[in-house]
């Protein structure tokens, strides 16, 4: 790339997405205020805030607070939701997903992490690898989320030691490479001081590498895959003044007005009469966007159908291989009807084989040719569908290779597809 285009995509600004993870208590919130602080993307009255909710609590200085905002938070001592938030540097800005530690809140870790395009894993130097670094970390490879920034956070409480660093970086990254991680950086901080979170550590002149600003700034963003066939879930159909807009997100290729489309299940095919995006007419719209279609044939459209090009669509199966994290504490029987979720698709299947059951944190096969799964354990099974739906591998397309398992209105699991039969 040469520096025309590189001030180009500075003057665009890109935009990252990456979550934070690790175990509770190990320092997530506060290193999330810290950036905040450190970058000048606080307003004054939140600011204030803060320091007024340290000064009640008998505190010093909580940065903290500037993610856990709500009182129950503050009371509890834990994030209980999946936050984003916002900073930025001289490169790009930045959206932090604060994706909570504890225990029950797994499901929503995975919701976060799977939006993300990096990880931050963020490790108490005190306390080293705990069970949810680890189950933090299997969830991680498992969305396939290739660059990670471990951070060893608390130096400051054991005298910036530099054998104490390199302890736990080896235990980290002997576990990380089981996984298949790709760990980018190794850091040690101290959220709470600023240590090698946007400056240099005066305190640590043994570490030469980068601060955590310097390390995210190096990661790269995904490029929207344009070159890529047309896939364009449909969300919803709506009647705006006697015409009916058909609404989604474009996850590959590009959509134009005047292109024939092929409708799936049914396998329709039809021509886009308008885009509309924000209320006005474009006459092309490309991945990631948001938009609304016309089309000039009089046919049936709903949520769940998946838009693509002809001679180019997706091919439709009812079997699949996936890998499955179980998030409730009620048992997944083989064979128990179950509603899933891919995309827009909603559709009833049953697990014909679960192959594995794994424990999530210590990766230890439990049983093979099982009959069920157990809350926070992975299985890799085989699903069979009620009818053909369109999916692809999550390497291929991670939107259409990602998907929920569904009781009532609750998400009990999360998988990737593996292999499609």
């Amino acid at each position: 790339m040469d520096s025309n285009q590189d001030m180009a995509i500075i003057k665009e600004k890109e935009n990252l997405k990456f979550v934070i993870v690790g175990h509770v208590d190990h320092g997530k919130s506060t290193l999330i205020g810290r950036l905040f602080f450190d970058t000048n993307s606080l307003p004054m009255d939140k600011i204030y805030e803060f320091q007024q909710a340290s000064r009640e609590l008998g505190k010093g200085l909580e940065f903290a607070f500037l993610m856990d905002h709500l009182q129950e938070e503050r009371e509890q001592g834990i994030t209980i939701d999946t936050t984003q938030a916002f900073f930025k540097t001289q490169k790009r800005e930045y959206v932090i997903i604060d994706a909570p530690g504890h225990v029950e809140f797994i499901k929503n870790m995975i919701t976060g992490a799977s939006q993300a395009e990096a990880a931050i894993l963020i490790v108490d130097i005190n306390k080293g690898v705990q069970e949810q670094t680890k189950r933090h970390s299997y969830i991680l490879g498992m969305l396939g989320l290739e660059q990670v920034i471990v951070v060893l956070n608390k130096m400051d409480l054991v005298n910036y030691n530099e054998k104490r660093f390199n302890q736990v970086k080896k235990e980290l990254e002997k576990f990380l490479y089981s996984i298949n991680i790709k760990d980018q950086f190794y850091i040690p901080i101290s959220a709470s001081k600023g240590d090698n979170v946007a400056k240099k550590s005066i305190n640590m002149d043994w570490y030469k590498g980068l601060t955590i600003l310097e390390s995210l700034d190096f990661l790269k963003t995904k490029r929207p895959p344009e070159n890529k066939p047309l896939i364009f879930p449909v969300q919803d159909v709506y009647k705006i003044d006697n015409k009916r807009i058909v609404v989604g997100r474009i996850e590959t290729g590009v959509i134009k007005k005047g292109q024939l489309i092929k409708v799936l299940p049914a396998g329709q095919i039809i021509k886009v009469k308008s885009i509309e995006k924000f209320s006005e007419d474009v006459n092309e719209s490309h991945p990631g966007e948001s938009i609304g279609i016309t089309i000039q044939d009089p046919i049936f459209l709903e949520r769940g159908n998946i838009i693509c090009e002809p001679g180019k669509e997706l091919s439709l199966t009812d079997t699949f291989k996936a890998n499955v994290f179980w998030m409730i504490k009620e048992d997944f029987k083989k064979d128990e009807s179950i509603t899933l979720r891919c995309a827009t698709q909603e559709i009833l299947c049953k697990v014909e084989k679960i192959e594995k059951r794994i424990d999530s944190s210590s990766l230890e096969v439990i049983e093979e040719n099982s009959n069920k799964l157990k809350n926070l354990e992975v299985g890799k099974i085989v699903i069979k569908t009620e009818r053909p739906i369109a999916i692809k591998t999550f390497n291929d397309i991670q939107e259409l290779g990602r998907f929920v398992f569904v009781k009532g209105n609750d998400i009990c699991a999360g998988g990737i597809i593996m292999g499609i039969e």
